[in-house]
């Protein structure tokens, strides 16, 4: 018998995502968004409308997106607790390092295994939704992430995720099934 819950953002698992940018002084701000998914082969949707790096991602015309890992998952709990709004040190506090993306204005953080250099491509502002679409221009991979045909390994990535329903942080775990495989029985 199924209970019933109410209304709340029932999805999991959800990304751990660090939205980094530049502010208009050249200051790296970075946030932890849970709330942003691929949109496409080379764009990425995100919601976060009212934050310091929305405002900063429409001055500079460009961010990156980084997966967060278990290793540093203290830190990408801190930009997600820490509004740039009112630390404006809040990336130096992190003690992590950045460096200026070759392809866009935005940071790379350098800590963070996986990140998408990305343009802005468009705002999408309605009465029920602010979102931010990138356009990747390039991705970026620590090279202790990749397996030996040069792509991410999840396993050795050690993504986090975000859990709405207790408000957690859970590393990835052990792949289950291939994708477009395992399902391959009901074809018949």
């Amino acid at each position: 018998m199924k209970k019933e819950l109410g209304v709340l953002p029932a999805v999991f698992p959800m990304p751990v995502l660090m939205i980094a940018s530049y502010d208009e002084n050249g200051v790296v701000d970075v946030m932890n968004a849970a709330w942003g998914t691929i949109c496409g082969m080379d764009k990425i949707a995100l919601c976060i409308e009212g934050h310091q790096t929305d405002a900063n991602i429409e001055k500079a015309k460009a961010f990156t997106v980084s997966l967060a890992d278990a290793a540093h998952v203290k830190e990408a709990d801190f930009f997600g607790i820490a509004s740039g709004k009112t630390m404006p040190d809040k990336f130096a506090r992190s003690g992590m390092t950045a460096t200026k993306s070759a392809h866009v204005n935005a940071p790379i953080i350098e800590e963070f295994p996986v990140t998408m250099e990305c343009e802005l491509a468009e705002v999408i502002d309605t009465e029920h939704f602010h979102g931010v679409i990138g356009k990747i221009v390039n991705v970026t991979a620590d090279e202790r992430v990749l397996n030996e045909a040069g792509k991410v390994d999840i396993s050795k990535l050690n993504a986090i995720l975000f859990d709405q329903f207790g408000a957690g942080y859970y590393a990835t775990g052990d792949q289950v099934a291939k994708a477009w495989n395992a399902g391959k029985e009901f074809m018949k």
